[in-house]
């Protein structure tokens, strides 16, 4: 199965299991309002009817670049395959998961389009490891619909708070991401220049919208 048909099947997966959370305290209020300026800034941009979609594309990418740490995760989806690379390597496939991973996200914020992200609560799994739960509204939706809950890993420990991974009815994104790049990995001698080839020809799907 490819990454594009992972992800499109994202919401049928069964649910990751969640680690212990403490109280809501100040690095909660902080993530809570980094993630609400930035979601709010996004739908923004994809409701700017006076934007080309060149300039919509830039500006999307702009915001979703410094919301994210994008090098962060990359490592992170390597797996242990990570402590094996050579650096060249890793900068390359961090390279190309940064356009992987704007247009995954793109992808999916423009599914919110002329829908609203509420803010709606947080969990600290530790003081500068934050979950903050988003409610997504759609106005036209039927009567007695729940609202899609989407959640948003950030982490404050960089000196400025990042977004680390994205969950859509408990399924994490990067948690996916970790567990189908390790698989090929395996099936691929542990070659990370090969995965950051099939990484960039996924990136290339996503953009064009295949």
């Amino acid at each position: 199965m490819t990454l594009v048909a992972v992800l499109a099947s994202f919401t049928t997966l069964a649910a990751q299991p969640g680690s212990s959370v403490s109280a809501p305290g100040q690095g909660s209020a902080v993530a809570e309002s980094f993630v609400k300026d930035n979601i709010a800034k996004s739908l923004t941009i994809l409701i700017n009817a006076g934007l080309s979609a060149q300039d919509r594309s830039q500006q999307l990418e702009s915001v979703l670049l410094g919301m994210t740490d994008t090098k962060r995760i990359a490592t992170f989806t390597l797996g242990a395959y990570a402590q094996k690379a050579s650096q060249a390597d890793q900068d390359a496939f961090a390279a190309a998961f940064q356009n992987y991973s704007v247009a995954v996200y793109r992808s999916y914020f423009a599914r919110f389009s002329g829908q609203t992200l509420t803010v709606s609560g947080s969990s600290q799994r530790t003081p500068d490891d934050i979950i903050v739960v988003t409610k997504l509204i759609d106005p036209h939706a039927s009567s007695g619909q729940a609202p899609l809950e989407v959640s948003f890993r950030v982490r404050t420990d960089a000196g400025k708070p990042v977004v680390t991974d994205l969950g859509v009815m408990g399924i994490w994104l990067a948690l996916s991401q970790r567990d189908q790049f390790v698989s090929y990995l395996n099936a691929n001698g542990g070659s990370v220049p090969k995965l950051t080839t099939y990484v960039q020809q996924v990136a290339t799907q996503f953009a064009s919208g295949r």
